[in-house]
């Protein structure tokens, strides 16, 4: 599976972006696909995931949970991450990553995920 991952910009705080994430070479069907998240000089940061590409099941971070919304288009093969009400502290480089066979409770662990995106950077100006 290759994850090609687009939508990052410059924004206000407060401000909205949505992120994308398509997958080519097979489909997300199964899969289970999360956004992460690096700030500069910091770990890798678990934001959201669908678990295995249920809409009904999805997890999010406590530092995104009501200010982002992750989403899939079965169609298009693609997962989005919506967010709103930005803060400077949501800068950071924001990968997307998926995998099929995943646990719940591995959902926010970066090694379970064999598939990434290359990044696309997210920059939130006060």
């Amino acid at each position: 599976v290759q994850l090609q991952a687009c939508g990052g910009g410059l924004v206000q705080a407060g401000g909205s972006l949505r992120l994308s994430c398509t997958a080519s070479g097979r489909t997300f069907s199964g899969h289970s696909v999360a956004w992460f998240r690096q700030a500069p000089g910091k770990e890798r940061e678990f934001a959201a995931a669908i678990f295995r590409w249920n809409p009904s099941n999805t997890v999010y971070a406590d530092s995104v949970k009501g200010r982002f919304t992750i989403s899939k288009d079965n169609i298009k093969n693609t997962v989005y991450l919506q967010m709103n009400s930005l803060k400077p502290d949501d800068t950071a480089v924001y990968y997307c990553a998926a995998g099929s066979r995943l646990i719940y409770s591995s959902l926010g662990i970066p090694s379970s995920y064999p598939y990434w995106g290359q990044g696309t950077l997210v920059t939130v100006s006060s």
